[in-house]
């Protein structure tokens, strides 16, 4: 099954749908996602689709395929098409965007020992969980 993101205002992700793959073979058999997006838009009438691929997290696809706009797509994410990238939303104001893999990045790294961590956005630090 092939995806795609149908993009709303300001680039948001307002919808994912999914296709059966063979609908988007050319008369060669090769897969393209133009034909995706007219099928979708005949279908829905809207036009303003994206595919995106389930294997795609963070810019490495995870089956060593060719990995499709840095991300999966999901609601509330936003299309970058400077950046050909879906990106999530900003999780705090500090956050800094990874212009390799379109994810958000704490201003400090995570503590690499076996603690579990909360960030602490006013005090901009991670905090130990108590458990």
């Amino acid at each position: 099954m092939a995806s795609f993101a149908k993009i709303g205002l300001n680039g948001k992700v307002i919808e994912v749908q999914s296709v059966v793959n063979e609908v988007l073979h050319d008369s060669n058999g090769v897969e393209q996602e133009s034909i995706g997006i007219d099928f979708l838009t005949k279908l829905t009438g809207y036009p303003v689709w994206k595919q995106t691929s389930y294997n795609t997290y963070g810019g490495v696809h995870n089956n060593n395929g060719t990995p499709l706009r840095k991300n999966h797509a999901g609601i509330g994410m936003t299309y970058d098409e400077d950046r050909d990238a879906f990106i999530p939303k900003k999780p705090f104001n500090s956050w800094i965007l990874n212009e390799t893999t379109c994810l958000w990045n704490a201003p400090v790294a995570y503590p690499q020992d076996n603690n579990k961590y909360n960030w602490n956005e006013s005090t901009l630090t991670w905090d130990i969980v108590e458990v």
